[in-house]
């Protein structure tokens, strides 16, 4: 068996500028310095700058388990597990998983946890979760701890919690934004009417991708590949976005929602949307949590092994805490479908695989309402990275990436409202990937990099869009620290951030305590 470690320009200046860019010809883009004056501390709280349209930096506190500042529970023990000398252990560990999903949730929404004793357990298969309310905890994310070994040479997913449902669309509930233009930021704005809404209601904001749009961009006429590869240009309704959000508050025909508007909605690019939604069928609390995960591989290129430690798909209020995958091809955990999930203490670390497209990204998020904080990488590619048509909002808080071999940042097609918070990697970049893969194009709107470090970081705004960058130029961070955490406290009170946080990370800096404690692993 392998141990886990293996072996294996200077900055841009930019312009400072956020106004729109509403170019006719092909796509031009606006790089960007530093502008710490888009939101400033004023008498202990957070004041934003608005541009001439109204856009600002929108709010993000709303990420992460229960809806931000809530602390994961600790899910009482309801079955327990040690190693056995020799043989496999997938259908054991299944079969206790079973057992903990008949039992009836509690008050509370929790069936109870599988825990697993120290040692070492193999699995040649997938364990699967697909009813929530249950916890599979170990007993330490290091080699003293709990380590499950993926064994053989089969490409597979781990863990794997899957849930299903979702929110469908009410029928004959759906109205057209009334406004103009809403910007980013926006909490309130006009509809056709109001009939069926509350305070309360579930709805989705629909922003539509029309050709007008497309082409603003340049989006349509993505210039071909050298090596004659083929390049997807962007189609009209392949790139809308749907936002869940709640009804805070009704004056008339003009609504308030819980979360800001992520994505600007211009009349002259189809505006916008609203529809109720049904009740959220998707499952919830679910927890992974104290865990060693590690890959099985024969050689530094071998890619028949394990590609994910954990994947959740179509579930909500979930997390995964205090696990370190090594040696999986792909990510240590992979998101899709879902939200408000929290991930948090986790490490990717010394991935095996081929240095190339789809391989090694660490922490792939492809949800809306997800935190990761504290988490560390090493030897990864992108590391704390979008996919495609991310609706957001999502955070990445207080993590760290060493030793690289490409960018952090949104990775491809249109994913919005995204803060990077106290991020540091070689690379992160939000910007025009024109046909890099099939033809990514434009990889991110209302991204914000804040107090982050790289050796190279590249912003640049879209047409109709913003990017940001603030506190990220050496000897000058900006105040507060964290973004988000200030978000969060303004809006729940100083105790909803003690519940999500640690002492040194309220402290201050926080990459010295990841470097120590998950990336000294072995």
């Amino acid at each position: 068996m392998n141990s886990i470690r293996h072996p294996v320009l200077s900055a841009i200046i930019f312009r400072s500028c956020i106004v729109l860019c509403t170019c006719a010809g092909p796509a031009q883009t606006q790089d960007q310095v530093d502008d710490n004056t888009l939101v400033q501390l004023h008498a202990g709280r957070l004041l934003y700058k608005s541009d001439a349209r109204g856009n600002r930096i929108p709010d993000f506190s709303t990420v992460g388990y229960m809806g931000g500042g809530v602390p994961i529970p600790a899910v009482p023990t309801c079955v327990t597990l040690g190693p056995k000398a020799g043989g496999d252990d997938t259908e054991r560990i299944q079969a206790a998983l079973d057992r903990v999903s008949r039992i009836d949730m509690d008050r509370n929404g929790f069936r109870g946890a599988l825990e697993l004793a120290k040692g070492t357990y193999r699995v040649s298969g997938t364990l699967r979760i697909s009813l929530g309310g249950v916890v599979l905890r170990g007993a330490g994310q290091d080699s003293s701890g709990t380590r499950i070994i993926a064994t053989g040479t089969t490409k597979r997913t781990l863990i794997e919690i899957s849930g299903g449902g979702g929110s469908g669309e009410i029928r004959a509930s759906r109205r057209r934004i009334i406004d103009d233009y809403v910007p980013v930021g926006a909490k309130s704005f006009g509809i056709e009417n109001a009939e069926g809404l509350e305070p309360g209601s579930l709805i989705v904001i629909h922003r539509p991708s029309t050709k007008e749009w497309i082409h603003e961009l340049g989006m349509n006429r993505i210039p071909p590949r050298r090596d004659g590869r083929r390049i997807s240009q962007w189609v009209a309704g392949d790139y809308d976005l749907r936002y869940d959000r709640v009804v805070t508050k009704l004056e008339g025909n003009r609504i308030t929602i819980d979360t800001p508007v992520l994505n600007s909605m211009d009349k002259r690019f189809g505006g916008g949307f609203i529809y109720i939604r049904a009740p959220d069928t998707r499952p919830e609390n679910f927890g992974v949590e104290k865990l060693l995960l590690v890959s099985e591989f024969k050689g530094k290129d071998d890619e028949s092994h394990a590609w994910n430690g954990i994947s959740m798909s179509w579930v909500r209020n979930s997390w995964v805490r205090n696990v370190t995958a090594a040696h999986f091809c792909y990510a240590a955990v992979t998101i899709g479908g879902s939200r408000n999930i929290t991930i948090q203490d986790c490490a990717c670390l010394d991935p095996v695989s081929r240095l190339s497209g789809s391989r090694r990204y660490s922490f792939n998020i492809g949800a809306q309402f997800t935190l990761v904080q504290r988490c560390y990488a090493r030897h990864g590619r992108h590391d704390f990275v979008h996919g495609k048509r991310v609706a957001g909002p999502n955070v990445f808080l207080d993590c760290l990436a060493e030793e690289t071999h490409s960018d952090s940042g949104p990775h491809h097609r249109w994913s919005t409202g995204t803060l990077f918070d106290n991020v540091k990697c070689g690379e992160l970049n939000v910007r025009n990937r024109g046909n890099s893969g099939s033809g990514h194009g434009w990889a991110g709107a209302q991204t914000l990099f804040y107090n982050c470090e790289a050796n190279r970081m590249i912003v640049q705004s879209p047409p109709t869009a913003l990017n940001w960058r603030i506190g990220c130029e050496k000897r000058k961070r900006v105040s507060p620290r964290s973004l988000y955490l200030q978000q969060l406290g303004e809006r729940l009170g100083p105790k909803a951030v003690e519940n999500i946080t640690t002492h040194g990370q309220r402290e201050g800096e926080i990459y010295d305590y990841l470097r120590k404690t998950l990336g000294g692993i072995e």
